[in-house]
């Protein structure tokens, strides 16, 4: 599938080809959002307020880390977030499950057990968000829920839509699926509240990805700054959306790497972290989440942090505010 992906970024006559399977998509989530809109579909909402963080293509786009920024905003600014997820990777016959730092990432997911270790709130997964939002506020004391990669889910009702946006690769092609890597038409954009860049620092919302230490997977006390490495080669693995961003990162901190791309929420085996030498494995904290049972002193992770231009804080408080006055 990588040669598919890497059509939608690149020239290549397969987008004709594959154009009108893309009408035909565009057609069925069209018609689909419209049902929602008319109430021919239902829509439940729930007793608090509800932010979404989504995209419109597919593919990583900074979301976990947005979503991580925001609840801590909201943390400081008195209010008691829950968030909620697909937690996609994960699989359970039941559900909603409840997420805590130290879940199971075969059953909910690697990003949910992030987020949940970096904001220490309620978390909730399920293939029904209403459920997973219910089970929150059943069980805790939420005034706030945060969808995490809720965007297409219209079955949930939601008071404000932040979108994140790849500020490298855009849109790509800007066709819907499968002949480009649009979820939904670029008209999507003009529905939503806030739109956030990563990467792309001409624009009012730029999110910007901080690099921590590096910390060692088999004692998390152990950490080192990325000079460290600098002057040995490194095995850098990457099981995101978009492993090159990570691998850029790394070669722009002055690192020699051996890149190891996979695909998305890829869960790892003991084997493939099997290398013919000793160099350090420097990998994503998304991916230490599933190595983390066969972790050892020579594997490290790279924890990131959001950082965000144009008050957009404040501005999402202020939204919520109205929301309240209105209420």
């Amino acid at each position: 599938m990588k040669w598919l992906v890497n059509s939608w970024y690149q020239p290549h006559p397969i987008r004709w080809l594959l154009w009108p399977l893309a009408l035909v998509y565009r057609l069925i989530i069209s018609c689909r959002q419209a049902l929602y809109n008319v109430g021919l579909f239902k829509q439940s909402t729930l007793p608090v307020p509800v932010i979404i963080v989504g995209n419109i293509s597919v593919g990583g786009t900074g979301k976990t880390p947005l979503v991580i920024w925001l609840v801590k905003q909201l943390k400081l600014a008195g209010l008691r977030p829950g968030i909620i997820s697909r937690g996609y990777g994960g699989h359970t016959d039941h559900y909603p499950q409840l997420v805590t730092a130290h879940s199971d990432p075969n059953i909910v997911g690697d990003e949910p057990i992030i987020i949940s270790r970096h904001t220490g709130c309620p978390m909730a997964v399920a293939p029904s968000r209403i459920a997973a939002g219910q089970i929150l506020l059943q069980q805790h004391d939420c005034n706030i829920i945060i969808a995490d990669d809720g965007l297409q889910h219209y079955a949930l009702g939601r008071d404000i839509e932040i979108v994140v946006v790849d500020g490298q690769r855009l849109f790509g092609n800007q066709y819907c699926l499968p002949a480009g890597p649009l979820r939904e038409p670029l008209s999507r954009l003009e529905q939503v509240d806030f739109i956030v860049h990563n990467g792309n620092p001409s624009v009012d919302y730029n999110m910007t990805l901080l690099q921590g230490q590096a910390i060692n997977l088999a004692n998390s006390k152990l950490k080192k700054d990325l000079s460290y490495f600098i002057g040995k080669p490194v095995h850098a693995i990457a099981g995101i959306g978009n492993p090159q961003r990570f691998f850029n990162q790394l070669s722009k901190q002055g690192l020699t790497i051996h890149a190891h791309p996979f695909t998305d929420h890829h869960l790892f085996t003991h084997t493939e972290l099997q290398f013919d030498d000793d160099a350090p494995i420097i990998m994503t904290e998304k991916d230490s989440v599933k190595c983390q049972s066969f972790a050892n002193d020579n594997m490290w992770y790279i924890a990131i942090e959001a950082s965000i231009s144009g008050k957009l804080d404040q501005q999402i408080l202020q939204k919520l505010a109205g929301l309240s006055s209105h209420g």
